[in-house]
């Protein structure tokens, strides 16, 4: 297998997709002269045009509206939102309307629509370019929402995306552009709403998405040499959510820390949480406990921000508070840079 990065990774997905069918076509704001904020879209413009690579304005309620018009009309878009905090600006079109859509006409009509872009705490971005958004969008009903943490997953959760014929959010964490993994040549495809076990333990479970993966991956290479061996879970999907994947893990290792990195109040982890509850309860011999963000605006401060951003040491802490039995917050841990 070829070694790639993830932002390459995407790259590929999107070309794949665009080679293989004549109905995909991307729109966003300087996708096209300027390739791309994160220059994804590299030389796309000179091969494929501007009637399938398409610069816009901007205005994210004006193009998502676009391009939901397009998408009932037969085209498969990809649009690209330059972050996704930018995506609340369209929350209109995309919430109730492109979400609704497929519902309200009774299976008449398909939303076959991707919104992509970065997400996170990408370095300094502050307060309104650094959210994790995903329980927002998970929250509401239509709307599939992926969150790859690999560059395998990121390209084949991306093709996916693309032949689905729901609407998808697809949310790329900035963080793990540069990152780099084997990813499978040929054509392939990951399947959106199955979760995989990325490491095998009998102790604790781990369930994490998105850049929190590689962190769980590092607090369990830790604890493997205190003799503590820890399963993770990488969900890969928000929804559909692969609860059953981790019912199954957790009931082998009767312990359970979830990871995001968003702010820790009502998120992603609350309902995993709950749901490990409700659906594994007489198998847990320690409570589950929560990983997530400081629940406060992101500072631009490298050293506040810091604080603010779960790391392996939130994790550590967090499993060996379950490993002992012991009910204590998780937040971030200190580090100053």
């Amino acid at each position: 297998m070829a070694v790639t990065t993830y932002k390459d990774a995407i790259r590929q997905g999107l070309l794949d997709e665009m080679q293989s069918d004549p109905a995909v076509f991307l729109m966003g704001e300087d996708i096209g002269k300027y390739q791309g904020t994160f220059k994804i879209t590299e030389g796309f413009l000179d091969r494929f045009g501007d009637k399938r690579i398409i610069d816009t304005p901007i205005s994210e309620a004006g193009f998502a509206g676009i391009a939901m018009g397009a998408a009932l009309c037969g085209l498969r878009p990809v649009v690209e939102m330059m972050t996704i905090n930018f995506a609340m600006v369209a929350m209109d079109q995309i919430v109730n309307h492109i979400a609704k859509w497929r519902y309200m006409s009774g299976g008449q009509f398909t939303v076959p629509l991707v919104i992509r872009g970065p997400g996170g705490p990408g370095g300094q971005l502050a307060a309104q370019h650094s959210q994790s958004l995903e329980a927002w969008f998970a929250h509401a009903p239509g709307l599939k929402v992926v969150m790859p943490s690999t560059p395998a997953d990121a390209k084949g959760l991306l093709r996916s995306a693309i032949r689905d014929d729901n609407p998808v959010i697809f949310i790329e964490h900035a963080g793990l552009y540069n990152t780099r993994g084997e990813v499978p040549e040929g054509d392939y495809f990951t399947p959106i709403g199955k979760a995989e076990v990325v490491r095998q333990g009998r102790d604790l479970t781990i369930v994490a998405y998105s850049r929190m993966v590689s962190l769980a991956l590092k607090a369990a290479e830790i604890l493997s040499g205190e003799g503590v061996e820890v399963e993770v879970v990488d969900l890969r999907s928000i929804v559909p959510l692969d609860m059953e994947t981790v019912i199954r893990s957790v009931k082998r290792t009767s312990r359970a820390v979830v990871c995001q990195e968003e702010w820790k109040f009502i998120g992603v982890a609350s309902e995993i949480a709950s749901q490990i509850y409700e659906k594994a309860f007489d198998y847990l011999d320690a409570p589950v406990e929560r990983v997530g963000g400081a629940d406060v605006p992101m500072p631009y401060a490298r050293n506040l921000e810091l604080l603010c951003i779960p790391n392996h040491e939130t994790v550590l802490q967090a499993a060996r508070n379950t490993l002992q039995g012991v009910r204590k917050s998780a937040s971030p841990a200190i580090r100053i840079a």
